[in-house]
């Protein structure tokens, strides 16, 4: 798949969240008993273990982030801490991080022009886009409303994943 090359720094960020998010999964897994939960978060480990292959499939191994390991481990703890306080805990992480995703790709999106060359990269990460916001959509679907608690760990999060696009744009 062609792509502009200002777009690979973007891609490396989108390879090292959703390497985060399959760990995010696996770690709500590994603590989570509930079969809400558990359901849940097994559909969305597939989601985004297909997101990962995705992109690996067009981001070269040499442009990927160098700091992989933090992120496989930031991701974990992500899932792992809110699965200690139970399910709506785990469905505002989900929430906070899809929708922080949701406009990260939207600024990719916006990036790319109209034109024939940029269409199939801007279809991949509008794809990406939509299953992201259907995540964030199921998540506060099921949570219906989230504590002050559970706010403050969600702007956390946010604060958290644009402190990794930041680093991941550059390593």
């Amino acid at each position: 798949m062609n792509f502009p090359s200002y777009l690979i720094p973007f891609l490396r960020t989108n390879h090292a969240g959703e390497t985060g998010a399959v760990c995010i999964y696996k770690a709500i897994l590994l603590i989570s008993k509930d079969n809400e939960v558990v359901n849940f978060a097994e559909k969305h480990l597939k989601t985004e273990t297909e997101h990962l292959l995705l992109i690996e499939r067009i981001l070269e191994k040499r442009h990927r982030s160098k700091l992989i390991l933090l992120w496989k481990v930031a991701g974990f703890l992500t899932g792992f801490i809110p699965s200690l306080f139970g399910k709506k805990t785990i469905f505002a992480t989900i929430y906070f991080v899809e929708s922080f995703v949701e406009n990260h790709y939207q600024d990719q999106i916006n990036m790319l022009d109209s034109s024939q060359k940029n269409k199939q990269i801007k279809n991949l990460l509008i794809t990406l886009q939509n299953d992201e916001i259907s995540h964030k959509e199921e998540a506060i679907f099921e949570a219906k409303k989230f504590n002050k608690l559970q706010i403050f760990w969600g702007k956390f999060v946010e604060i958290g994943s644009s402190l990794a696009v930041k680093i991941s744009m550059k390593i």
